[in-house]
């Protein structure tokens, strides 16, 4: 049987939980070759290479050594790094035969556009998800990569819909679940056994987990102060863990809400935290706040409330039968939703039935049959 060599591409912290099981159900299939590709978008090793430690990935085969960087700046080294290596592989005579992406971050679409342009054909998993807000840099990269790509790897339902709509043939469209699904459900045993726990004073169902990112919640002095009052607040009534990424520590620290935040005595703060000891938060939780399009997912597979702190979703399965609410910044129903869920009003949701922790297997079958 001929070998077929797969460039496989990460570069960001969803990547890393998104590939690790694609690499697992490739290697049921001895002909298939996979090359690991880090392109470094995230550089922190907190956010990073610990990643491939706990998820059982293999070291990258390639670094790109990026970093960090302004969107154009760091697309365009990516495209010029990536270029360079499938150039490589081509004059080696140990040519791709495809490259296969995952999310929406800058790696993702950088990776694409520089292998299509050099005819090698992409895979895109997570393919069609849409916000409808291009102020979002993600949803830019979701549209161009998904223009581009060939197989369209499609984790709920609203995908599908999205790129018949946008004029893709059905032959390209394949239903067949959510990667970061089958992370979680292959790594939750192990989290449970972990002690994050014991170490932040924790007790199981009795805290709620808490983080921001977005520029929409952080960038802004007024609103983000909004933010932390309300869970300033609402730590009195249920302990409440904030790891804190380090764009929002700079913010937090910037507009001088560091020690308003510290004076909190049932909010507790945290470092970036491994997946691990985040999913054991995360599963364990009474109610999570974010504005991480994962976490939505992660929650409602989990069962736990999840209030958004975005106006708006890629991942409409979340809210219409899941575990999130949408808040956008809106400090007073954040709070409003945090009594609900602390006073036991808060909706009940499920997940898919796609989402079964089986969608590698079922993106590796498609991928070997059709290459």
């Amino acid at each position: 049987m001929k070998k077929l060599r797969l460039a496989c591409v990460v570069g960001a912290r969803p990547n890393f939980m998104k590939m690790a099981p694609l690499l697992r159900a490739f290697e049921a299939y001895p002909h298939v070759e996979t090359v690991l590709i880090h392109t470094g978008q995230h550089y922190d090793r907190n956010l990073s290479d610990v990643f491939f430690e706990e998820l059982g990935i293999k070291h990258p085969d390639v670094s790109l050594n990026v970093g960090s960087g302004s969107h154009g700046v760091q697309t365009a080294q990516i495209l010029e790094k990536i270029e360079g290596v499938l150039q490589n592989a081509a004059s080696e005579n140990d040519p791709f035969d495809r490259l296969v992406v995952v999310g929406d971050v800058n790696s993702t679409m950088a990776a694409a556009l520089a292998a299509v342009k050099l005819g090698i054909p992409v895979a895109h998993v997570e393919a069609g998800l849409r916000s409808f807000d291009r102020t979002m840099p993600e949803e830019i990269n979701r549209i161009v990569t998904d223009s581009i790509s060939d197989m369209l790897l499609v984790s709920e339902p609203s995908g599908i819909e999205n790129l018949k709509r946008e004029g893709k043939p059905d032959e390209q469209l394949h239903l067949v679940g959510n990667v970061m699904i089958d992370t979680l459900l292959h790594l939750l045993p192990k989290a449970k056994q972990g002690d994050v726990l014991t170490r932040y004073e924790l007790s199981p169902g009795e805290y709620g987990l808490v983080t921001l990112h977005r520029p929409a919640n952080v960038d802004d002095p007024k609103i983000l102060e909004a933010l932390l009052d309300v869970l300033i607040e609402v730590s009195q009534k249920l302990k409440l863990i904030f790891p804190i990424h380090p764009r929002t520590e700079k913010r937090i620290t910037d507009f001088g809400l560091m020690e308003k935040l510290k004076s909190a005595s049932n909010l507790v703060l945290a470092p970036p935290l491994g997946y691990l000891d985040f999913l054991a938060l995360s599963s364990q939780a009474k109610v999570i706040v974010t504005d991480s399009g994962g976490l939505q997912e992660e929650s409602t597979v989990l069962g736990v409330p999840c209030l958004t702190l975005r106006p708006n979703t890629e991942r409409p399965c979340t809210t219409e039968g899941g575990t999130s609410t949408l808040i956008g910044n809106d400090a007073a129903l954040l709070h409003r939703c945090l009594n609900d869920v602390v006073a036991g009003r808060y909706k009940e949701g499920k997940a898919l039935d796609v989402w079964d922790g089986k969608a590698a297997e079922r993106i590796a079958s498609v991928i070997v049959e059709r290459c």
